[in-house]
């Protein structure tokens, strides 16, 4: 399989060692020194893209995959408020788009147990929810995807809560994001039930990036043989 590289910091060097170790060739490599090289011409040269930037380009690195023709894997968060465009123009142009806030295959069953348990906790109004989350202090955006994404599950799941808000005393019906940048953490996610007497609480925390970089390369992998929009629960079968 050769591979886009779309992006080239601390993510991009980990995918490529993966990609490389599972004897995949890296096709195309744009980092901010050569964003010129990144056309459709360039990509049509290569069977898949993975995607690590920043939001401001992620939407824009889309639609060039798709009029290249090729599958994208992306793991850049905070460009969901153009979710319907992106979508629309994967659909528009017969594309194949794998999003994930996080490729570890380790996230992607926490956020099951976070599902699981934010069902058992629904009659349980004497808890209250919160959520924590620390990163390095270069990761950009905040709240993190992951957290995001757990927050989503858990106000899906919890009749009282609607809406989350991040680093602000929550109202009833919210859940309150705390975000911390501290060093070099890859990521930690923490989710606390709390009563009067007691507390209930899950954590995930990442060793390093290579997790991420693993689920990104077999993302790229089961993009060759499926199309459409595609996410980590059908990777994994959840």
């Amino acid at each position: 399989m050769r591979i886009a590289l779309i992006g080239y910091g601390r993510m991009g060097k980990e995918i490529e060692k993966i990609a490389v170790s599972r004897g995949h060739e890296i096709g195309l490599t744009i980092d901010l020194d050569n964003q010129n090289d990144l056309t459709v011409e360039n990509l049509k040269k290569c069977d898949v893209a993975i995607e690590f930037t920043i939001p401001a380009s992620a939407v824009n690195n889309y639609k060039l995959c798709f009029e290249a023709g090729i599958p994208v894997v992306s793991g850049t968060t905070g460009w969901l408020d153009k979710k319907d465009e992106v979508y629309s123009k994967c659909a528009e142009t017969d594309g194949t788009f794998f999003y994930g806030s996080n490729f570890s295959v380790g996230v992607n069953l926490f956020f099951e147990l976070n599902k699981k348990l934010a069902e058992l906790m629904a009659p349980r109004a004497e808890y209250g929810v919160e959520m924590t989350e620390v990163h390095h202090t270069k990761k950009l955006d905040a709240p993190s995807g992951t957290a995001i994404s757990l927050a989503e599950d858990i106000i899906e799941n919890l009749p009282e809560k609607n809406a989350w808000v991040n680093d602000k005393t929550p109202a009833d019906n919210e859940m309150n994001i705390k975000s911390e940048r501290v060093g070099q953490v890859p990521g930690i996610h923490t989710v606390k039930y709390e009563s009067e007497i007691d507390f209930i609480e899950i954590t995930h925390s990442a060793k390093s990036r290579t997790g991420f970089a693993s689920g990104a390369v077999l993302a790229a992998e089961y993009c060759l043989d499926n199309k459409g929009i595609l996410t980590m629960k059908d990777l994994l079968k959840l």
